[in-house]
This record gives structure tokens, C-alpha cells and sequence, in this order.
């Protein structure tokens, strides 16, 4: 599972571990829409096996926005007097809006590597 994540992490092509899955070289820190390569360069692996394969990254990428806005509440409530303040909302928001072009391209990678033949 470790050296899995660990792939998913480095955006390696999940069966050569050469290629990229993204033109971007890291999947931290980048802005804006991902370009995914449709190929692998190094085994000219598919992607995207068929239209629409993503949809169910979506669900990937709801469970890891929920869950970083339940650690971002976590971590925020200790600044606030009250159990739940209103001025948490605003900090959740933008710790979810900042994250979401790593949580768009992390969900699109876990969901290769969730799918792909370990047959091989």
C-alpha cells in the first residue's frame, strides 16, 4: 500500500512507473485544470480506458475534500473559544479551495491505480 502511494504521490504510470499520468511533473503546488497525458510515454498504457471512467474519481475526491475540511475543523477549533465558531467556516473553505487541484489530480491517479491489471 506504501509503495503504492508512494507512485500515486511521484504521478508514475501504474504499471511501468516511468511515465507520467500528468504533464506536470509534481502533483503539489500546481494550479489550474490538470492535463493528463493519454498515453504513457515509457509502455504506452491507456489512461482513460473509456468515456466517462472518471466520474467515479469524483467519489474519491468528495471523501478526501469531507475529510480535509473534518482535520481543518479539528485543527481550527483550538484557535476559537467556542466549540463551533463561525469564523471556522471561512478557513475551511479556503484550506478546500487551495487543495483542490492536488485533490482533482490525487483522486484521478488513486483511481488508475484502483482499476489497473495486478494480474501482471
Amino acid at each position: 500500500m506504501s509503495n503504492a502511494l508512494t507512485h500515486i504521490l511521484s504521478n508514475e504510470c501504474p504499471i511501468c512507473h516511468k511515465g507520467k499520468v500528468f504533464t506536470d511533473k509534481s502533483i503539489f503546488l500546481t494550479f489550474g485544470l490538470p492535463k493528463m497525458n493519454e498515453y504513457c510515454s515509457h509502455c504506452n498504457y491507456k489512461f482513460q480506458k473509456e468515456p466517462g471512467y472518471f466520474f467515479g474519481a469524483m467519489y474519491v475526491n468528495y471523501g478526501l475534500t469531507v475529510a480535509q475540511g473534518i482535520a481543518t475543523y479539528c485543527i481550527a477549533q483550538f484557535f476559537f473559544e467556542k466549540n463551533f465558531d463561525l469564523r471556522i467556516i471561512p478557513i475551511i473553505a479556503v484550506v478546500i479551495t487551495l487543495l483542490t487541484s492536488f485533490n482533482l489530480r490525487f483522486s484521478r491517479l488513486a483511481w488508475i491505480y484502483m482499476f489497473k491489471d495486478y494480474t501482471k
